[in-house]
Formats: C-alpha cells, sequence, structure tokens
C-alpha cells in the first residue's frame, strides 16, 4: 500500500517525513552530544528518538483525524522543547522566553490527545 494513497490531505505522509527528520536529527545529535558535550544535546536527542517511532507508526496506519491532529501538537511540543534546549547548548541563549515549557506542555497534551483519540468515536455517516 502506498503512503499516497492512505490520507487525502497528506497528513500520513507528513508525519512519516516528520518521523524520518526526527529520528536523524535524534541520531546525529547524540553522536555530537557524546563527543563534544552538551547535557541539553543529549536530552533533545533522547526526546527526538523517542517520539520518531510515534510519528512513523501514525503516519503508517493513517489514523483518524483526532488521531493525526494530536501527533502534530506533539509534533510541534518536540520542536519547541528540543529546540529551546539545542539553542541553548549551541547558542548560549533560550530560543524565545518559555519555549522550553510551552514545548513540554504541548508534548503532555499531545500525549493526551492520544489517549482520549482511543475512545473517539467517529460520528455516523448519513448517506450513500
Amino acid at each position: 500500500m502506498s503512503l499516497a494513497g492512505q490520507s487525502s490531505n497528506g497528513g500520513s505522509r507528513i508525519l512519516v517525513l516528520a518521523a524520518g527528520f526526527v529520528g536523524a536529527a535524534g541520531v546525529a545529535l547524540s553522536a555530537a552530544a557524546a563527543h563534544r558535550g552538551g547535557a541539553f544535546t543529549g536530552t533533545a536527542a533522547s526526546f527526538l528518538l523517542m517520539h520518531a517511532p510515534v510519528f512513523l507508526a501514525i503516519g503508517l496506519i493513517g489514523g483518524k483525524r483526532c488521531l493525526r491532529i494530536a501527533s502534530l501538537v506533539l509534533l510541534v511540543g518536540l520542536l519547541l522543547f528540543s529546540g529551546d534546549l539545542l539553542a541553548r547548548d549551541f547558542l548560549g541563549s533560550r530560543l524565545f522566553p518559555m519555549s522550553a515549557p510551552i514545548g513540554g506542555t504541548l508534548l503532555i497534551a499531545g500525549w493526551l490527545a492520544i489517549a482520549v483519540s482511543a475512545l473517539w468515536r467517529p460520528r455516523p455517516q448519513i448517506g450513500p
């Protein structure tokens, strides 16, 4: 089955693409943390690597709209949280004030939304 046939809006393809980039960044940043140090870089790498399979799984199964939206919230949270940690190590300053807490809150909200999506019942289709 091709990825193109799974979602008319491309949501599944975007999540598979995100999984590839997030996973690759996690591996590269793990190597950077091992060679140059940086506790923030190591933490960001761990978060990226632990979330990449989520995007891949949701992207491949197609998922309900609620599940795809939840995964996008998770992705934004991950980018903000990891981005702030990386900015601290590589730039010596924050991404922007409150970016890590906002990202962390979005990560929690994304995971809770994924849990809620299991309980979400689609509306019955009316008509042919």
